[in-house]
């Protein structure tokens, strides 16, 4: 009598996109692990599940080639079955049914049960902060809040992730302990809007009081944070972060553009007086903040006036940190009703110039910071050098400090106090004291 050999699945998550679906991927792994299931982060597995970014049409592409990918291979017979989970599959599941109609099941970002169940994993309500991280050990993104509730005209978030929702903050201190019992010493807090965090259960900006909570973790040297609105800062944040060593010098506060005309059409609730006194506020408040910021050029009706408004300001700003983007026209935003009147060229042009006037500001800060010393992270081994990052540089984006590995030995996920002995545009090399 032949018998069949049962063969043990294997779960394979695919992360595309930004650290809110990192985040996202590893709740799902956490889940799966507690029902006995054995699951990897991007290695090999018989079942995949692609979580999906649908933000901008190069991530789109991106989600939609590697669904396509994935298809190839079940065809090929290297895998059994293909999930997909995420934003692209939250905003257009009728079009992917239709167009790769082969996927196993679409899911969207709130059917987390649902997903699981398909995977034949029960959803545990219990698990709260149980994650299966993927990052460094020495780091972890804390997700505070799901959805927006701005009104931002370029911007397809609420249609993906729907209302904001703030997570209580006893819950946030569970997920941080356990996070911390497992080796992690910098929170870098998440969310699609900061700023916003604690109105809906609270009924007032509570971002203050949640770092208030944070700061007393056992284990946790560092908090970070990401993504905060300008519009209705809650400054008794800065009050917190002078007074509370554990909480990075450091913010990042998307602007997007500083035209009174394009942040009228962009719908940010705030003018250039503003924001300008905001940034001079947080400079005074905390003065060794690092100011990280994003812009987005090519929106519809930047003329070259606004660009040159926007330009000026920048170089007159000398943010540490700054990214800046191409417009990209999504449908179903309030911004598709305008003409995309910017030439592509014309859009990349743009941004190639204010990240060349980022780069000569970056260099001069960096040049200033010669023969001062640091604390640092170590995160990783690259070479011949070892790589860390001070409190003002975010992992992944920002800055990085090499270390000579052939003179210094050091451990990944240690702290350690480095001089700095030379500077590039975006990289401090220095040597530990």
């Amino acid at each position: 009598m032949r018998t069949k050999t049962l063969k043990k699945n294997k779960i394979n998550v695919i992360t595309l996109g930004c650290s809110k679906n990192v985040y996202d991927s590893e709740v799902l792994m956490g889940q799966l692990k507690a029902s006995g299931k054995e699951v990897v982060h991007e290695e090999e597995g018989n079942i995949v599940v692609i979580n999906t970014c649908g933000f901008i049409k190069n991530a789109k592409e991106e989600s939609v080639n590697t669904i396509l990918d994935y298809m190839q291979k079940k065809e090929d017979g290297e895998v059994d079955k293909v999930f997909v989970t995420g934003c692209l599959s939250e905003r257009y599941k009728p079009d992917l049914q239709k167009e790769i109609p082969n996927v196993d099941q679409y899911f969207g970002t709130t059917e987390l049960p649902q997903l699981l169940k398909a995977l034949g994993a029960d959803y545990k309500h219990e698990l709260i902060g149980e994650r299966l991280t993927t990052t460094p050990k020495n780091y972890a993104y804390l997700k505070i809040a799901e959805g927006c509730d701005r009104p931002c005209s370029f911007c397809a978030i609420p249609l993906m992730r729907g209302k904001h929702k703030s997570t209580p903050i006893e819950n946030l201190v569970i997920e941080a302990e356990k996070l911390a019992a497992n080796g992690v010493k910098e929170l870098v807090l998440i969310a699609q809007d900061l700023t916003y965090y604690g109105l809906d259960i609270y009924k007032k900006r509570n971002l203050a009081e949640l770092l208030e909570a944070l700061v007393k973790v056992d284990g946790i040297e560092w908090i970070r944070l990401h993504y905060a609105f300008p519009t209705g800062f809650p400054m008794d944040v800065l009050d917190v972060m002078k007074r509370e060593p554990k909480i990075c010098n450091y913010i990042d506060i998307p602007l997007q553009h500083i035209s009174d005309k394009i942040l009228k059409s962009m719908r940010r609730g705030t003018t250039q007086v503003k924001t300008t006194k905001l940034l001079k506020d947080f400079r005074v408040a905390v003065p060794e903040m690092t100011i990280r910021t994003t812009l987005i050029v090519g929106y519809p009706g930047e003329t070259e006036e606004d660009y040159q408004t926007l330009k000026a300001w920048v170089e007159a700003m000398r943010f540490e940190r700054l990214g800046c983007f191409t417009y990209s026209h999504e449908e179903n935003t309030h911004a598709f009703n305008l003409e995309d009147d910017v030439p592509e060229e014309v859009k990349m042009a743009r941004a190639n110039e204010i990240m060349e006037i980022q780069s000569q500001i970056s260099w001069e800060l960096n040049q200033a910071k010669i023969g001062e010393t640091f604390k640092v992270v170590i995160d990783r081994k690259e070479g011949e050098y070892f790589v860390g990052r001070t409190e003002f540089d975010s992992p992944d984006v920002d800055n990085e400090v090499l270390i000579n590995a052939s003179k210094t030995y050091l451990k990944t996920g240690e702290f350690a106090t480095v001089k700095v002995t030379e500077a590039a545009d975006f990289d401090l090399y220095a040597e530990v004291v």
